[in-house]
């Protein structure tokens, strides 16, 4: 692999000199010149077999995917999907990711749709490929294309070779994907459904891998973004005389956007410490405790009904009609990656290129364009590996901040942002708030229930969530807010006759939000599996039997039936005994989800104990039976799972995002705890394999029931009702505290 300093830099970056120097740091290999040559120009339009794949005049088979792998495994998939069509060996196959210039627009990575979406369009694509491939060898050899077979880079047949190479090796398909082409069955199979270890963990684990926060160009600056003291202030003066005795700084100033630029990043660290600024003085927001009456009170901009059959009002109403009401609190909670986000930008006077961890560069690419000014052809974002996101954390920020400085400068920007700046100022999941109501009918069932969720207006279609950058710098750039479909699941999966669910979308939200892992659905989830909770213990009811008599989705009822067989679980109703003198109190708590209403099918088992003295919940052991169509990769598949399981359980005791009138308080990993290596409870999982079915990703369903398996673990072993998250020490307290009273 090429020196990365010795790679030439700049806005007009060649891409045979890109491919050559970084193709390894990308894909795990090197670009030849001249393969960098044939792939400079590509066809990246998202209906073209050559889009996506390519075969070189050695016979080596590259393939190009807009999705981008975040740690999800994608690398692996792809690979194994385009194998299977082809006939290859996974290892055989190189991949491109998230290039503008070289991968085809897919859309950003999210919402579990790398494997679905990204990966299946690949396979088409490959499976199209096949078919001509088999053409062009049929008339080669002489033989019908039935005959044929590919193996290993070559078609054969009757007795015959002819290498991939031979047939089309640096050509062109000039094919369009066909989207119903027939894809291998499940019966011939090879690797799609086997477990493979993914091709990017070595140099990961041996500290080789070449991450966002690593890159370097010649000639580079580091650069510092100075934030405003308060959200939505605006800069007034600024004394750039403060850091005159810092060699090499320069500041960069653009209305109310303000940076530090210098040769180290230490002198850049130095002069962001050093830089005196004066600011508005401004308080807008409610403040973190006051914040579900904040969420309450905002002005809405419209109310939907997502469900409504029957008369649920007129049920409630009913005389001798036993009706429960409850409230649910989701907190705001932040990204918290690990590693602060960080770009490296290079804009000159006609173009740019920018190094992104960005999960969505082809969708970022026009946004760029547009505040910088440019075209948007002559605009570049390519992906690099950052810190996880598992929505939009601080990455896009990091690259305006590194663009808007490239561009003052004209030379190469590297912005890394500090703790402070990831947990201060990434866009937040935000807060949720939910009123259920619900009445048993005659036979200890559901006969009618009510949602009224209060979520932030997500705007239909919007290109980007705001910048920090490019908004404190006054430039162009879309409106409104993104925070994905977060009224997803607020509807509970259950046969229930008189149902209503509503969402009351409000017209803002305390802090800048953006989809936060399986956004929205944790905290409607919550909601939802806890409130049938407490209708199963008010019946008197086992919590799985009050389920499955509920529950008329087949899969949905065989997932409770696997947890019941995996638990070894003894039918009763919760709680539990509970012995007043025990100091440490032990329980169960199961949750179901049909994420979606229409993918993943998971249920979820938890063990846990609350010990009295300090309110500390310890969750001992998580049972999960977890289904997701077709299992490409079933290994990989259960690394998402555990990391769902232990990144929500994580959110779920301990995370929440706080803040005065003025600013983000919650900065550092004291005041913004996470999950740490001792709390990490026993996994137990129980992956369904339906080879025949759809791949259904696995990035985010297993989050769902936590937080409600969880609070039912709770009240199984205290009978404390736990409805605001996280479940802090503190609050159980006072929650065994008001239940002894």
């Amino acid at each position: 692999m090429a020196d990365l300093e010795m790679i030439p830099h700049g806005a007009a970056l060649a891409r045979r000199h890109f491919l050559a120097g970084v193709g390894g740091l990308l894909v795990g290999f090197a670009f030849t010149p001249a393969r960098a040559a044939e792939v400079a120009a590509r066809n990246v339009t998202r209906d073209a077999v050559d889009s996506y794949l390519a075969i070189a005049p050695d016979g080596a088979v590259t393939i190009y995917s807009g999705k981008v792998d975040l740690g999800t495994g994608l690398r692996a998939v792809a690979r194994q999907m385009v194998a299977e069509e082809l006939g290859l060996d996974p290892a055989a196959i190189a991949l491109v990711e998230g290039d503008t210039a070289l991968t085809p627009d897919q859309g950003p990575t999210s919402g579990s749709t790398g494997t679905a979406i990204g990966c299946m369009q690949l396979r088409r694509a490959a499976a199209t490929a096949r078919g001509a491939l088999l053409r062009l060898a049929a008339e080669r050899l002489k033989l019908p294309a039935d005959t044929l077979e590919l193996a290993d880079g070559s078609v054969r047949g009757g007795g015959q070779v002819v290498s991939f190479a031979g047939l089309i090796g640096g050509g062109r398909f000039e094919l369009a994907v066909d989207p119903a082409v027939a894809l291998r069955p499940s019966a011939q199979f090879r690797v799609i459904g086997q477990s493979m270890k993914r091709p990017d963990l070595p140099e990961k684990l041996t500290g080789r891998h070449v991450y966002v926060q690593d890159f370097v160009l010649p000639g580079m600056l580091h650069g510092r973004t100075i934030r405003p003291p308060a959200v939505g202030a605006t800069l007034l003066t600024v004394d750039e005389a403060s850091v005159a005795s810092i060699p090499g700084v320069r500041v960069v100033r653009r209305g109310s956007f303000l940076g530090v630029v210098a040769e180290t990043e230490w002198n850049a660290i130095r002069a962001a410490q050093a830089l005196r600024a004066t600011w508005s003085d401004t308080a807008n927001l409610p403040g973190s405790a006051a914040v579900y009456d904040a969420v309450r009170g905002t002005p809405l901009e419209r109310e939907e009904l997502i469900v409504g059959r029957g008369d649920a009002a007129a049920r409630f109403a009913a005389p001798g009609a036993r009706v429960l009401r409850a409230t649910y609190e989701w907190p705001t909670q932040s990204h918290a990656s690990l590693g602060p986000s960080c770009a490296v930008a290079d804009v000159r006077g006609d173009g740019a290129t920018i190094w992104t961890a960005s999960q969505g560069t082809h969708k970022y690419r026009p946004l760029f364009a547009r505040f910088l000014g440019l075209p948007v052809p002559s605009v570049r974002l390519v992906y690099l590996d950052g810190a996880g996101c598992y929505g939009m954390n601080g990455h896009d920020d990091a690259a305006a901040d590194a663009a808007l400085m490239s561009q003052a400068l004209g030379r190469p920007v590297r912005v890394q942002w500090m703790r402070q700046d990831e947990h201060g100022w990434d866009p937040k999941g935000p807060p949720q708030l939910l009123d259920l109501t619900a009445a048993l009918d005659g036979s200890g069932g559901i006969g009618a229930w009510q949602t009224v969720a209060f979520l932030p207006h997500n705007t239909p279609g919007l290109p980007a969530v705001p910048l920090l950058g490019p908004e404190a710098a006054g430039l162009d750039q879309p409106r409104g807010m993104s925070s994905a479909l977060v009224q997803g699941n607020a509807d509970p999966p259950y046969a229930i006759p008189d149902l209503r669910v509503a969402v009351q979308w409000l017209k803002q939200t305390p802090l800048r939000p953006s989809n936060l892992r399986a956004p929205g659905k944790i905290g409607n989830i919550f909601a939802v599996e806890s409130f049938v909770d407490e209708l199963a213990a008010a019946a008197g009811t086992d919590p799985i039997a009050f389920r499955l008599a509920l529950l008329r989705e087949p899969r949905g009822r065989e997932m409770l039936q696997r947890l019941a067989t995996r638990m070894a679980w003894q039918p009763r109703p919760s709680p539990g005994p509970i012995d007043p003198a025990a100091p440490v109190l032990h329980g169960r708590g199961i949750a179901y989800v049909h994420y979606k209403n229409a993918e993943n099918f998971v249920m979820l088992g938890v063990e846990a104990s609350v010990t009295r003295a300090t309110g500390e919940i310890r969750v001992s052991r998580m049972v999960c039976v977890h289904e997701c169509g077709l299992m490409v990769n079933p290994d990989g598949v259960r690394n998402q799972v555990e990391g769902s399981l232990l990144q929500t359980l994580s959110r779920t005791l301990f995370e929440e995002v706080t803040y005065d009138r003025a600013r983000v308080t919650s900065t550092d990993w004291s005041s913004y705890p996470i999950l740490t290596f001792p709390d990490v409870p026993i996994l137990d999982i129980d992956l369904v394999q339906r080879l025949d079915d759809r791949p259904l990703g696995a990035g985010e369903a297993a989050a769902g029931p936590v937080a409600a398996a969880v609070g039912n673990a709770v009240f199984d072993a205290t009978g404390i009702r736990l409805r605001r998250a996280p479940f802090t020490p503190e609050r159980v307290k006072a929650a065994l505290a008001g239940h002894a009273a």
